[in-house]
């Protein structure tokens, strides 16, 4: 039985990271040719969204077989709107892959994937990307890495050239050279030392010395001037893989698939396998899709070994290979799999052995982990079709934990709270192309937050239809500015039958997402409820419709102050274009807090106001030719004022 190795494929947009998974692929035989994302042919990338744009938005899930061993392969979204898809990615891996482009070194969002693999425990390896470009030096690139990451990169790979055009890649564990037949795939040659490029002389002596640092036989072979056997080499760089302090790194071209061989081989060598799992439990879901034909179906991570006939009752599970589902009739503890059953899951949650769901505790709700910072109102276009449009919003929501909706409570059309624009515009997309409904979208807004300025209430409300009644007293309160929960004081309700204290709970939730000035969610509050009167067998609408009125009538807008996202701004551009790329962030309101460089490209951080930097990509690529790259994150949000 194979073993199995979970891993997932990160880096800074354009990058080359699908175009790394495309050859890895082809280079382990499971596609007959690569396809390109420029091209709009990336097997991985099977969205048309993903196909038009050129970017990973879901993220996409293949499986491999390279040395005996089974790969669950993951390649997660670049951009910064789909943060999600890579954190869900992460909790089901044990291994990664972080690309570096040769281009531009290590990114703002190579940063951000470093620190979150850092922060998960999850072993990493480097692939230096791009290097078909002899212009791109790959020493530069190697000092940036340990200046950026603060590890020390140990190389085992490295290209050739021959008329400025990468020939070849050096392999420093096995001192072998690698180059491409007449199909395009690698083929092994040996090199003896008396002829060995004084460059793979150079890494390997790297290689054994820092290798040296942690085995002893390999320090003991080093000191006294012997080879070290390939074998011991690569158990000492396996266990300098665990420390924080050196990443091991392979360098070629993706595009022109050099050096994916070896970077395979060493996903092979020095990727942990999953662990044993100590729950009894079936599983846990750690994506959710939405498939034509199939319906629901959850991304799932099997804990247990069992045949098809252990299977809870209603429960199919497949291979997912991007968007195709092939039938499974066993699964292997720390396998993944996509799975159909006939109830309804939430992510994050587990499975016992009978199919039903648990949560562990002190877990905090997936969906709480995000922050979306843009608002947008739609409406149908045909009065007939709102319970169809409800019912897709609802199941986009589900798949996407940074993706929010609500219904506005009178106004009948929906809000849409999402992470960035581009998120937005593919979901009204998604909302279009796979579930066919016709809605008109408004502009989006930055979602502020609206806060209490004073204890408001108690108020009393009365709600009666017939002979059954509901009346509730209550009344709010501020918390402290950088608390943004809602919290219920209603201990007496604490006996009440949990369907009337959920009601209660949600009325509020719903009220207070929608925020009473049109501009964002009122954050910060706890509610008291004095009293809450009401006939036997009053159903559940009534209890939330008396509650969310009487809330309507607790809060005034003379009540409440706004505050605005603000953003941390990072930007890389030429310096012959920092003089006009600052000018326009300063016109934006922005305030550069830093400026660096190298002399070829200008650096600057900033903080701005979420609300000047609507479209600043069209911008800022206008005005440096293209040129400029930059990252947007949440620093907080400011008392501030409508404008």
């Amino acid at each position: 039985m194979l073993s199995i190795r979970n891993i997932a494929i990160l880096a800074h947009v354009d990058a080359g990271k699908t175009t790394l998974s495309e050859r890895i692929l082809f280079t382990a035989g499971e596609i007959g040719r690569p396809g390109n994302v420029e091209e709009g042919l990336a097997t991985m990338d099977y969205l048309p969204e993903e196909k038009a744009r050129g970017i990973t938005i879901e993220a996409g899930v293949a499986h491999f077989d390279w040395r005996n061993i089974w790969f669950n392969f993951i390649d997660t979204p670049g951009h910064i709107d789909f943060g999600a898809e890579v954190d869900m990615a992460l909790s089901a891996v044990e291994g990664a892959v972080l690309v570096v482009s040769a281009a531009n070194g290590v990114e703002t969002q190579t940063m951000t994937a470093w620190n979150k693999l850092r922060s998960c425990g999850i072993r990493t390896i480097l692939f230096i990307n791009k290097l078909d470009n002899s212009d791109y030096s790959l020493d530069e690139v190697l000092f940036n890495i340990e200046e950026s990451l603060g590890a020390r990169p140990v190389l085992l790979s490295l290209p050739e050239y021959r008329d400025g055009k990468i020939s070849s890649v050096l392999d420093v564990i096995s001192q072998t050279r690698l180059t491409h037949d007449d199909e395009g795939k690698e083929e092994v040659t040996r090199f003896d030392a008396d002829d060995a490029p004084p460059e793979a002389i150079k890494y390997y002596k790297e290689a054994v010395e820092f290798a040296s640092l942690f085995d002893d036989a390999v320090l003991e072979s080093a000191l006294n001037g012997e080879v070290v056997l390939p074998k011991d080499l690569i158990r000492g760089l396996e266990k300098l893989s665990k420390s924080d302090d050196y990443i091991l790194c392979y360098a070629g071209s993706a595009l022109e698939n050099f050096g994916t061989r070896s970077l395979m081989t060493g996903l092979s060598f020095f990727l942990p396998p999953p662990p044993k799992f100590k729950s009894k439990a079936l599983g846990q879901i750690i994506r959710l899709r939405f498939f034509r034909g199939f319906g629901e179906i959850s991304l799932f991570r099997s804990m247990c070994n069992k045949p098809c006939g252990d299977w809870p009752a209603g429960f199919l599970f497949y291979r997912m290979k991007a968007n195709m589902l092939l039938p499974e009739k066993e699964i292997r503890e720390g396998d993944i799999y996509a799975m159909q059953s006939e109830s309804k899951v939430e992510l994050g949650d587990f499975l016992d052995a009978k199919g039903n769901t648990f949560i562990l505790e002190n877990e905090e709700p997936i969906r709480n982990k995000y922050q979306p910072l843009l608002q947008t109102q739609i409406e149908c276009l045909r009065t007939e079709d709102f319970v169809h449009v409800e019912e897709s919003l609802f199941i986009l929501s589900r798949m996407d934990p940074s993706f929010r909706v609500s219904r506005h409570p009178e106004g009948g059309f929906w809000v849409l709270y999402t992470v960035g624009e581009v998120q937005l515009d593919v979901l009204l997309a998604r909302l279009i192309r796979e579930f066919h409904c016709e809605v008109r979208a408004g502009k989006p807004e930055v979602q502020w937050q609206e806060r209490l300025v004073k204890q408001v209430g108690p108020v009393q409300n009365s709600f009666q239809v017939e002979a059954d009644k509901v009346t509730i007293s209550i009344s709010a309160s501020p918390l402290n500015d950088s608390e943004s929960d809602i919290r219920l004081d209603a201990i007496f309700l604490e006996d009440a039958p949990r369907e009337i204290l959920a009601g209660v709970r949600s009325a509020l939730l719903e009220s207070s997402e929608i925020g009473f000035l049109g501009k964002g969610s009122l954050v910060g509050v706890e509610y008291e409820i004095h009293s809450l009167d009401y006939t036997e067998g009053v159903t559940i609408p009534m209890i939330k419709k008396a509650c969310a009125d009487a809330v309507g009538m607790l809060v005034k807008p003379s009540d409440l102050i706004l505050y605005e996202p603000y953003m941390e701004l990072n930007l890389e551009c030429p310096v012959e274009f920092a003089g006009v790329v600052t000018n326009d962030i300063q016109s934006r309101h922005g305030k550069i807090k830093e400026i660096g460089g190298d002399g070829k490209t200008h650096t600057l951080l900033a903080e701005v106001p979420l609300k000047n930097f609507f479209g600043y990509s069209t911008t800022v690529r206008s005005i440096s030719r293209g040129t400029a790259s930059y990252d947007l994150r949440l620093l907080g949000f400011k008392n501030g004022f409508l404008s």
